[in-house]
């Protein structure tokens, strides 16, 4: 998407321009040879923004570079010296550079010649690092190459694309044909080891290029995928181009166009980057996201980002790259690991066959004869686990005639009935869906999924392509329903097995998301879509309700246990009316916390697993007890009292000493703590009560409950505006908090409990890194002089990426004599103390605080009072908050980044 072609130059006329930058300069003056390279990279940005094909800017590029280095190397060691040689390899040895990449060099030596030469070469890449170029240099005989070759493959691989600049010939062709196949590195073993390679190099990536941040050389699909190919073609058939890959039948003319234009749009990304970082750049960062899509054309529509945009391409560009690449590696595998093997192939059906454990077609009209075996080819791998993949040959026929999926091979009722037993086996659905959408059928069997492949959302909190999400959502869920994976989620596994039909839950999760970008309600366009394919594909009513209602509502249980206190049997009934069954609540606690996990896995930890579970077992009670007979909080208050009570004294805690204790605290405090938290806090508390002068002194324990993390838990005399405090020191010391409780005794203790990680999310379990939280919150609290704490850790690079503005909403809430404070800001370390000092200025005290981290912005709510304990309800004082806090959260923002 640059501007039109017809304000770009003519190739030559660049060329011309370009090469004048470099005439008339003295080879070896080091500060117009850098203004002459300056000169050349801007002339190169411009021709890229007028839309000079980038295939000419990469060469040219090199062009320029060879006409420097050779002018250096002839003034320091002559063109025609027997004894040495100058050679470009790797990306520079086939002519291709970027404005900011490596320029990979090789010397060569005559052997018994260094010492001779050494004073020389050494002046020469003392300059080449003088005039700014960064170079990688080898400097060695043809014999030392060989042996050095021998041990990597990375060594043949970078020489192998070895290109004479100046020096001797006869010595990079002495080097040539020491390198030879029949020497060293048999193209067998060479393939081998490239397909080794490619293998963990996606599994550095997670298998997956559609990360937030893909790196455009080393993630799958990315340029090095088609390095791969090219140097498996030169190993194999001597060829120095693609095409010479058309030229011996490994590829169609229309497979290498459409990997001439993936590599060109690859390389169109890379120069960007190159030009906004100003260096060697492969990794799409956030940072560089929107000034990438912003250079290569891309403009903001009504429902879509101008990145997003960019980024959607990008995706969808190495989807397709993947999938070449898929069958050319295939194809090379057959011709070059299993050339000579004649396996008779072992008929399925009447139009596909197996071969070597790869399912194949019988002939190549198949699916023009039958495009519905487009989907049949799935369900039979899906039905014969010892198939191990598809046939090269095959998958190129699929790509040939996958066009042939359209309204009436989806109105057909056995493509319908085919699909939909996918869905129902047993094993393999993830893996059957998993390759439908890579090799382009399930985006043309549910034009709507097509529309959401690489789309990706311009935010921390959505980490995967939407289409991807999906896939991971339902992979999720069927983990959940196989027992070898018990040991991940066990109460949720059970929950999943209990229920029949898991084919709702996975047609749930095709359709969640399904209309991400079109603009409204995504969910209720979801359900929309997923309400006529269940009609088209002959569901039960029962169950296309079901599923409808699950894809409305299917934000309705995360919501509510990150942004409500589910402590309150008022919410819990609640919400208990919302789902209405217990059928409804096992399914929709089983898909939301696939969900969470689909959506960004580094934020799932055991304490939002708790929160979900604590909704999930307190509304089933409500359900089976009936809506009509709701639990009532002296109910639960007194369970809770009595759990607690049986556990202290299993712990041989005196019953007098607890009674002491609990005899201070309102109902609030038991509704809000588990029976083990209260036992906890009452055991600690009651023994240090035992201690002498103990009333002077505040208790701080770094604990973990259960599954629920690590819980900070402090007991002091109550001061001002603790909580400001608090936070401070946790937020210093690196914590990320993910729950705040406050409680305070009837004789002005304060009992407050803040749930805890470290920044990574792991929880702590460094008994040391425990005793070094609890001294710290000691010493601030015990000191009087210290109000606040000034946090200087700065915020993450990825979310300063970001600007969030910060929002304030205020709800009084006359039943718990609280108002209820919703506030969404830019996330950033300190963020709780900040708020609190804000609270401390306006006499605010904070009562509870539901802490939720949605990628880079935190959505938080305050239960607050005024300094006498009662709800704020004046429209003024809100909005002076709401001032105060907009103009010290943005302006502490923007000092954080």
């Amino acid at each position: 998407m640059n501007p039109a072609p017809d304000r770009a130059p003519a190739a030559a006329d660049l060329q011309a321009e370009l090469f004048a930058h470099t005439e008339g300069v003295a080879p070896l003056e080091i500060k117009p040879v850098r203004a002459a390279l300056k000169s050349v990279r801007e002339t190169l940005g411009e021709a890229f923004g007028a839309g000079v094909p980038i295939d000419e800017l990469v060469r040219l590029r090199a062009a320029c570079t060879d006409r420097i280095l050779v002018r250096a190397w002839q003034e320091l060691l002559g063109d025609s010296d027997p004894r040495t040689a100058l050679v470009a390899v790797g990306g520079y040895g086939r002519g291709e550079l970027l404005p900011n990449s490596d320029v990979d060099l090789l010397i060569l030596y005559r052997e018994g010649c260094l010492d001779e030469i050494r004073d020389g070469l050494e002046r020469f890449i003392t300059f080449i690092w003088d005039i700014g170029l960064q170079i990688g240099h080898s400097v060695r005989s043809p014999a030392e190459c060989t042996d050095a070759a021998a041990d990597d493959v990375t060594v043949i691989t970078n020489l192998m694309e070895a290109r004479r600049l100046a020096g001797d010939a006869g010595l990079v062709t002495e080097m040539g044909t020491r390198l030879q196949p029949d020497r060293v590195w048999p193209t067998a073993a060479f393939f081998q080891a490239k397909l080794e390679e490619q293998q963990a190099r996606h599994a550095h990536y997670d298998e997956t290029a559609y990360k937030l941040e893909p790196n455009t050389k080393e993630s799958p699909g990315g340029l090095r995928d088609i390095q791969t190919i090219a140097w498996v073609a030169k190993r194999h058939f001597d060829t120095d181009t693609l095409y010479g890959l058309v030229e011996h039948g490994f590829l169609t003319e229309r497979e290498y166009r459409e990997l001439r234009r993936g590599q060109s749009f690859l390389w169109r990304v890379r120069f960007a980057l190159h030009m906004v970082t100003d260096r060697c750049e492969d990794r799409l960062l956030f940072d560089h996201q929107v000034r990438v899509a912003e250079m290569l054309g891309y403009q903001d529509a009504s429902h879509n980002l101008a990145v997003e945009q960019f980024m959607q391409r990008y995706y969808r560009n190495i989807k397709a790259l993947s999938a070449l690449n898929d069958i050319l590696l295939q194809l090379f595998s057959e011709a070059i690991l299993h050339a000579g093997e004649d396996a008779a192939p072992r008929p399925i059906n009447g139009r596909f066959q197996a071969r070597l454990g790869f399912i194949e077609v019988r002939d190549d009209e198949v699916f023009r004869r039958s495009p519905r075996a487009l989907l049949e080819i799935f369900y039979l791998m899906q039905t014969r686990p010892r198939l191990v993949g598809i046939r090269a040959h095959t998958l190129r026929l699929m790509r040939r005639d996958r066009h042939l999926i359209d309204e009436g091979l989806r109105g057909d009722v056995r493509s319908r009935r085919l699909f939909t037993e996918i869905l129902r086996q047993r094993n393999g659905v993830t893996r059957a869906l998993r390759r439908m959408n890579r090799y382009g059928v399930l985006g043309r069997y549910l034009p709507a999924f097509g529309d959401i492949i690489g789309r990706m959302q311009f935010d921390l909190f959505h980490t995967l392509t939407v289409d991807e999400h999906t896939l991971f959502v339902i992979r999720n869920l069927r983990r959940l329903a196989l027992p070898r994976f018990d040991h991940e989620l066990p109460a949720i596994s059970r929950v999943m097995q209990s229920l029949d039909k898991h084919d709702l839950l996975y047609i749930t999760g095709l359709f969640h998301d399904i209309a991400k970008g079109r603009g409204g309600d995504h969910a209720e366009l979801g359900a929309e879509d997923a309400d006529a394919f269940c009609r088209e594909h002959g569901m039960a009513s029962e169950d296309r309700e079901m599923i409808c209602w699950l894809i409305r509502q299917h934000l309705l249980m995360s919501m509510t246990a990150q942004r409500k206190d589910i402590n309150d049997p008022e919410v819990v009934h609640e919400f208990a009316q919302a789902v209405g069954t217990v059928e409804r609540l096992d399914r929709l606690y089983v898909f939301t916390i696939c969900d969470i996990r689909a959506t960004n896995p580094n934020l799932w930890n055991s304490w939002k697993e708790s929160l979900l579970t604590e909704l999930y077992t307190n509304t089933r009670r409500n359900l089976e007890r009936g809506l009509d007979n709701p639990l009532q909080q002296a109910e639960l208050v007194a369970e809770n009292r009595s759990a607690a009570a049986a556990l202290l004294t299993r712990r041989k805690v005196r019953t007098p000493a607890f009674k002491q204790v609990w005899a201070r605290l309102d109902d609030d405090y038991f509704l809000r703590h588990s029976a083990e938290e209260i036992a906890w806090h009452t055991e600690a508390i009651a023994r240090h009560h035992q201690q002498a002068d103990s009333s002077d002194q505040s208790l701080v324990i770094v604990d973990s409950v259960g599954d629920q993390g690590t819980t900070v838990f402090v007991y002091t005399r109550d001061r001002d505006y603790l909580f400001g405090l608090t936070t401070g020191v946790l937020a210093q010391l690196g914590l990320s908090i993910l729950d705040a409780r406050i409680n305070t005794t009837v004789d002005d203790c304060t009992m407050d409990s803040y749930v805890v990680t470290e920044s990574d999310g792991r929880p702590i379990t460094d008994a040391r890194r425990g005793a070094e939280i609890e001294t710290a919150l000691a010493q601030a609290i015990a000191n009087p002089e210290v109000s606040e704490i000034r946090v200087t850790r700065r915020s993450s690079r990825r979310s300063r990426a970001f600007s969030v503005p910060t929002q304030v909403y205020f709800t009084v809430d006359h039943r718990h004599q609280h108002t209820v404070m919703e506030l969404t800001t830019a996330d950033r370390p300190g963020l709780l103390s900040t708020v609190g000092q804000i609270f401390r200025k306006r006499g605010i005290l904070v009562d509870t605080a539901k802490i939720a981290t949605i990628g880079e912005r935190a959505e938080d709510v305050f239960h607050i009072t005024d300094r006498e304990g009662a709800p704020i309800n004046d429209p003024v004082a809100f909005y002076q908050l709401r001032q105060m806090l907009m103009r010290v959260l943005d302006r502490t923002r923007d000092e954080a980044t």
